[in-house]
């Protein structure tokens, strides 16, 4: 028995396979800028192979990397929240391969299937949750005086 991670594992099979339906294969070279912040958020990926980087415009300064991302995992989450523009941006770190999906074909699915809408959501506001500490643990890294972080 394969047992499933990422967003693979938090759906049922049904609803993996109508995913995996809509989804081709696409591939990134390293280097490449997969999307930028503020863009419009009309799909996602999940990772297949090689590494992506999430990173954060910072006025005045470079972009911060704050996360990277690899194999299984859900490269995009905007696609499911208005106003569905990216919140962060990303770059290939190494060769990708990944499954693409366009996001108004998935959305329409969720409104049609509330029980997949429920697993998607659940999904995606761990990944939320995730990303939002990553990106505020490493902005400390990178902006904040020493241990101005530190939790009491």
């Amino acid at each position: 028995m394969v047992t499933r991670t990422g967003v693979f594992g938090a759906v049922s099979r049904e609803h993996r396979e109508q995913l995996m339906a809509l989804a081709h294969e696409v591939s990134f070279a390293t280097g490449e800028r997969i999307f930028d912040e503020g863009a419009e958020a009309d799909r996602f990926w999940i990772i297949h192979t090689g590494t992506v980087a999430l990173d954060l415009q910072v006025p005045g300064r470079q972009a911060a990397a704050i996360e990277t991302l690899g194999a299984g995992r859900l490269l995009g989450w905007s696609w499911l929240v208005p106003p569905h523009r990216w919140h962060l941006g990303a770059e290939a770190t190494s060769p990708v391969r990944a499954y693409e999906f366009d996001a108004a074909p998935v959305r329409e699915m969720c409104a049609r299937d509330p029980e997949l809408d429920h697993e998607l959501c659940t999904y995606v506001s761990g990944v939320l949750a995730r990303r939002l500490r990553s990106a505020r643990v490493r902005l400390l890294d990178l902006y904040a005086p020493h241990g101005a972080g530190e939790v009491p």
